[in-house]
Parts: structure tokens; sequence; C-alpha cells
């Protein structure tokens, strides 16, 4: 088995922690990757044992729009930064792995820059998917392009060039040449071409051993990403959307069905989270803050690679707003969060858990078994070479009593209550108190741990802290918002005075949308307000004899909820995922996935 099997992430979004500006001025490194570096002793502190950070690459504004794939982005240093960085916490015993944007890059990625300056004469053009001289933008670069999800700031790449395949290749081999990184999360996995993910993996295996790649995948059979011949793991958005919906609704048969959802893909170690810099934060989404405790204890033993987003250990908060992302990815000082092991009950809880996982082989390679479902009570077991775990949560205000069978052991103890109990007749009679978990193994097989307070009860200090953190990362760059318009695209458009005007709004326009271009991610991912339910659809037929590059969005939904009910039932939550995904390259990736 590799590392990644065992390890608990942390993610970082690094450009929002540091507090850099929204823009990028390509001026004079500033070393603010640097002051990162005490956040290591806390992620080892909290029991994470590897680091997903990024974007970190030379970019316009908020990273995902590369502008030099090999250079830090200087708002955060230089490379000898990020070097140093992944050094310290290779030195820490934490694996890294940086944000591959290699489905797009930026306007100012030098080959894009090539065919803006020679058009059909330069030896770029084919870079890029469907460059056409005839078309244009609202850049006025005299062509158009293909994009990521509508927008012109984020070029597509055509990754079925070589050279493009080759070029990739090259920035992974210097990435781990230069900084030592120990894998890739490739961001917009769901549409990155399927033969280029391939040439990703056999680079992987060619650069290091254990060298991981995980993609971005919203939607669809996840087996078609997991293979031998493409990643090793993606992102868990089915699991995500379950963990915060089945405890607002009370409903943790939507949990369980999610997980045998899952397993009938397949044997996949997938990235499980409850939050990221895509989404709101757990805490804010969760209608009571108690289930913060269950929440997390599923998220650390349910099948999979747990990881947890900057500051929601803290118990921060985090709202989406249509036109930033700000709040999602705010700066923190960690000083203000000192001894939040002690004294804040969700980082007590976090880091308690962490151990938990350190100290349990079965909680990442063992089997999964439901052992009882009620909607507010779930218990299931994890069983590694005849060692049983049980873990229970209950989301009601009161306490629920459970009979569960058990292992072979004697007794055992609540990991994170420090309680013992016998086995009768082959099971144990636990009581799980209200809005909370325990993970119960074989007395003597853990250390000792003291209890844990799972009464959730947020301190003051760490909503205050939040606050005004928030408040002083808008105070500090109000300056930078008002000028951040994009100022690098919309530039180069004004140049040409014809066409100054009409480069103005776009460039507003795209800054509203592409200050957070994962916006609609999260539309797609878990648009609870204005999904439509199959009834409220209108009929479509679908044409078979189309190929699904060819089908509308409708017709490709259509088409899906065609191929589940092949395989069995389709329930009304699975209809609400698929006309929740009205992404069209998504769609047809998913479509392509039954067999």
């Amino acid at each position: 088995m590799s590392w990644y099997n065992e390890a608990v992430f942390y993610h970082i979004y690094p450009l929002g922690l540091t507090g850099a500006p929204k823009q990028n001025a390509y001026e004079e490194p500033v070393h603010r990757l640097n002051t990162l570096l005490p956040w290591i002793d806390h992620i080892k502190e909290i029991g994470c044992t590897a680091l997903y950070i990024g974007p970190l690459f030379e970019s316009v504004g908020h990273g995902y729009e590369t502008t030099d794939y090999k250079k830090l982005d200087s708002r955060l240093g230089d490379n000898e930064d990020l070097k140093n960085f992944v050094a310290a916490c290779h030195e820490k015993g934490i694996k890294v792995i940086f944000d591959g944007v290699f489905n797009h890059t930026g306007r100012d990625f030098f080959a894009f820059k090539d065919i803006q300056e020679k058009h059909q004469n330069s030896p770029y053009v084919n870079w890029y998917c469907n460059v056409n001289f005839s078309g244009n933008t609202e850049y006025n670069d005299g062509f158009s392009y293909e994009n990521w999800g509508g927008y012109n700031l984020l070029v597509k790449l055509n990754q079925r060039n070589p050279d493009v395949q080759n070029y990739i290749c090259d920035v992974i081999r210097f990435w781990v040449s230069e900084f030592d990184v120990d894998g890739i999360r490739l961001d917009a996995a769901d549409v990155l071409d399927f033969d280029f993910m391939k040439q990703l993996r056999r680079t992987a295996e060619e650069v290091k051993p254990d060298f991981w790649l995980m993609g971005e995948v919203i939607h669809g059979d996840y087996s078609r990403w997991v293979n031998g011949s493409t990643l090793h793991s993606v992102t868990n958005y089915a699991l995500h959307k379950a963990l915060y919906s089945g405890h607002n609704d009370h409903n943790y048969f939507e949990i369980a069905h999610t997980v045998k959802y899952l397993q009938n893909m397949g044997d996949l170690d997938l990235y499980n989270f409850v939050d990221n810099h895509d989404v709101e934060r757990i805490y804010t989404k969760l209608s009571n803050k108690a289930h913060f405790a269950p929440v997390h204890v599923l998220l650390y033993t349910l099948p999979g690679v747990p990881s947890i987003y900057y500051g929601s250990e803290f118990g921060i908060e985090g709202r989406k707003e249509r036109t930033s992302d700000d709040s999602l990815r705010p700066a923190l000082n960690l000083a203000d969060y000192a001894d939040a092991t002690e004294k804040n009950p969700c980082t007590a809880l976090i880091a308690a858990l962490g151990k938990v996982r350190q100290n349990t082989p079965a909680l990442n390679y063992g089997s999964y078994a439901e052992l009882m479902l009620t909607n507010r009570q779930y218990a299931f077991a994890r069983d590694l070479d005849g060692v049983r775990v049980i873990v229970t949560v209950n989301n009601d205000d009161n306490a629920a009593s459970m009979n569960l069978p058990a292992g072979n052991a004697a007794e055992y103890v609540g990991t994170l209550t420090g309680e013992k109990v016998s086995v009768e007749n082959g099971s144990i009679n636990v009581t799980v108190a209200g809005n909370s978990g325990n993970i119960w193994v074989a007395a003597g097989d853990m250390p000792e741990y003291k209890p844990v307070d799972m009464a959730a009860k947020k301190p003051e200090t760490a909503s205050e802290n939040s606050s005004a953190n928030t408040a002083k990362t808008e105070a500090a760059s109000t300056t930078e918002a008002k000028a951040s318009n994009y100022k690098s695209d919309a530039e180069p458009a004004a140049e040409n005075t014809a066409a100054s005007e009409s480069a103005v709004n776009p460039a507003a326009s795209e800054v509203a949308a592409s200050n957070d271009v994962s916006a609609d991610k999260e539309a797609a991912a878990d648009n609870e307000a204005t999904s439509q339910t199959a009834s409220e659809k209108s009929e479509v037929t679908v044409d078979w004899t189309k190929s699904p590059e060819d089908m509308t969005v409708e017709e490709l939904q259509t088409g899906i909820l065609a191929k589940m009910a092949n395989n069995g039932p389709v329930t009304d939550q699975m209809k609400k995922t698929v006309y929740d995904n009205i992404w069209h390259d998504s769609l047809v990736n998913w479509l392509k996935s039954f067999r």
C-alpha cells in the first residue's frame, strides 16, 4: 500500500490564506508563502499527514488562469520559497501535492500571447482547442477559441496535441526535480482528455514511487477516472453532498445509500471532504451546528481519504456569494487560534479524529458493513484481518441506544469518549449522545485518549476571530478589489482604441463570474434551491444515433437517467443529482461512463 491510502489531508488555498492581492501586478516577489511555515506544525498537531496546496504558480488573479507553470506566483514568493516549504513539510512527515491546472491556461501564457501576436503564423495555434480566425472575442483578439465554463479568461488546451502533452509532462518532471512534490490534484479532471490522463499517469509512475494523481470530478461513474491507467483518486462530491444534507434533513438513509452507490463502482479510494475552496463552509451549511461532530466522525471513518479545508477545524463560517468567493478563502492568522486543540471543541474533535485515523488501520483498509440504519441513527463496521471497528453516529438531540454485532474482542472502548463496554453474546450495547458519534475499537488496541467534548459549541473567540479576519481582509483589499477587473486582460484589449469600450464591460462582467470560476461548480454539485425534478422537466426524446458530444444538455440528462434505469430503480435524489449537473462536457463524460 502507498502513503496516500493512509493519509489525512489538509487543504490550503494559499493566495487566500496569505492575504495576497486579488490581481497579480507581475512585480518583484513578495514572500508570503513563508508566513505559512508555522502552519506545518499545526497541520501535524491535528493529525494530518498530507497537504494539498494550490494553485501556486504564476497567474493573473485567482490562480487558475496560469501564466507560468514553472514559477511560483510572485504574490507568494519565488521558487526557492516553495522548495524550502515542501522540504519543511517533508521534515515533519507531511506529504505535499500541488494543484495541476492543465485543462486551460490564462491569456498571459506564452503560447496564447504568441497567437495574439502572430495569429495564423504562430506555431502554437494548435496548442488550443478550436482557434478560429474568422471569429473574435470580447477582448477583440481577432480570433475565437474554446474556453472552460464559458470564461474566455480560461483558454482550453488541446490535450490531444503531442506538443502540449510533452510540455505538461515536462512540467510535472520539473515540479518533482525542483520542489520534490509528491502528487498532483488535477483541476477540472472531468473534462480532461482520457488519453492525456493516461500520459500523465505514465509520467507519474516515471518521476517518483507512489506519485499520486487525484482529479476534480463532480458527477459520473468515478471508476471511469479511477483505475490502473488514469488516476488514483477523484474528489467525492457525491458523499460531500450526502454528508451535509443527510444531517440537515435528518436522513441517514441518504448517506448510507450514497455509500452503497459508491461501493458499486468498485474498490475506489476517493478523496472525501465536507468543504473546500469552491463550496460553503460546513459550519455554515449545517442547520444544526451541533451536527459538526457526527459529520466529521463520518468523514474520518467512511471508506476514502479524509480532507480538512484550512480554518474549518476551527469552526469558521464562509458563505458563498455569486460575485465573490473571498469569504470561502479568507486570510487567517494562526496566532488567533492559539491553543485551539485545547479550547475549541471543533479543533479538539478534528485532532482526536486525526489520531484515531492514524492508529486504526481498519479505517484505511477495512471493508464496510452496515450494522444499523434509521433516519437519525447509523452504525457500520470497518473490518480488517479479523479486527472489527464499529462506528456509531446520532443526529437526534436525544441520546440513542444501539445493540451491534461486535468482533472477537472481549471489550470495546469508544475512542472519543473513553467509555468501555463488554461484548455479550457477540454484541455490544452502546449509548450515543445526541448530535455526536463514536469509534469503537477493541480495548487495548488504541492509545489512551482523553474524552472529547462534542457539544460543538464553538467558542466566541473563534467566531470573532473569523469575523475580524474577514473584515481585515476586506479592508486590506478594498483598493485592490476596485482595480481588480482583470486589468491584465482588459488593458491589451483597451490598447485597441476602436475596441476599448467593448473591452471594459466584458472584463468587468467576467470578474464577477470568474472572481471564482467555481461558482457554477457549486451550482452543479449542490444546487438545491433551483433544481427541477423529472416531473417538472418537459419530456425530452434522446436521439441515440447522435454522439454524446452532439447532444444537448437536456438530451444528455435524459439519456443518463435512462441508463440508470437499466441498472435498477431511479430515486428522486438520483434524478436531482442528474438535473443539478448543467455542464455539457461533464454530462458527456457521465453518459459515456455507462458500459
